[in-house]
């Protein structure tokens, strides 16, 4: 169950963090990974690594920050496979400023990042999946997408919430097309994004506490629910975003 043999999946941001947990997981359950990040040493590295452990990767360099470098990204592995299986919506940039002190500048970078960018890779990927009969979206959005907050993070809570929509939306009319559409929802998780928090005491302390397994998440647990995603065994499962949190916007 939950094998990935032969199939092409296209992970953004995937050189650390999530993404790079994610092309783990994927590349262990039989999958070709395709890397992607801004730099292309990481990149290169990311792969050596995989190739090395005897498992199927390439890489592609792209800045993401530009909704035309990922349209390309998307083509050019389907052309160069033939083919794209899963594509795994995961690069995510995030600002945090006080209300009166967040500029346009920031909210459009974050919005066009974490929003516009996944529509277009989405739109994208969405031509070759169509032609092929099959295929798995998949969005990193965020437990602040959901009926939760927190100061001083506008532009991410907005962008993750329209993530959430977008995925609903993808998954009624792609759905037809053998084309599914999910998003992960994660929690607080310990990657390098937020190392300043788990070392700040005050915020882990509450973290831990209003989590009901009481403390932060691992990349590895939120690669196993991108696994699941992926494979065949969730093919009736369309449109959801699925809360890996340890329990705590439940809690909330």
């Amino acid at each position: 169950m939950f094998r990935l043999d032969d199939k092409v999946a296209l992970v953004t941001g995937s050189t650390r963090g999530l993404g790079w947990a994610i092309a783990q997981a994927f590349a262990a359950q039989g999958a070709h990974v395709i890397i992607s990040g801004r730099a292309r040493d990481d990149v290169d590295r990311r792969v050596d690594e995989l190739t090395a452990g005897g498992f199927r990767a390439s890489g592609r360099a792209a800045d993401l920050a530009d909704p035309v470098a990922g349209i390309a990204l998307v083509d050019t592995v389907a052309i160069e496979h033939d083919r794209l299986d899963i594509i795994v919506n995961n690069a995510g940039i995030n600002h945090r400023a006080p209300l009166g002190e967040f500029d346009d500048e920031a909210w459009r970078r974050v919005v066009q990042v974490n929003l516009d960018t996944p529509f277009a890779l989405a739109r994208a990927a969405s031509v070759h999946m169509v032609r092929q009969g099959s295929g798995r979206i998949i969005t990193t959005a965020s437990v602040m997408g959901t009926a939760v907050a927190r100061p001083t993070i506008p532009a991410y809570v907005t962008s993750k919430a329209g993530m959430m929509g977008l995925t609903r939306a993808l998954a009624v009319e792609l759905g037809p097309h053998g084309v599914t559409a999910n998003a992960i929802g994660p929690g607080y998780v310990a990657t390098e994004m937020n190392t300043a928090l788990v070392e700040d005491p005050e915020f882990n302390q509450m973290v831990t506490d209003k989590t009901p397994v009481g403390r932060w998440g691992t990349p590895e647990e939120i690669a196993g629910a991108a696994v699941y995603l992926a494979s065949d065994e969730a093919s009736y499962v369309n449109g959801q975003t699925l809360l890996v949190d340890g329990g705590m916007t439940t809690a909330l």
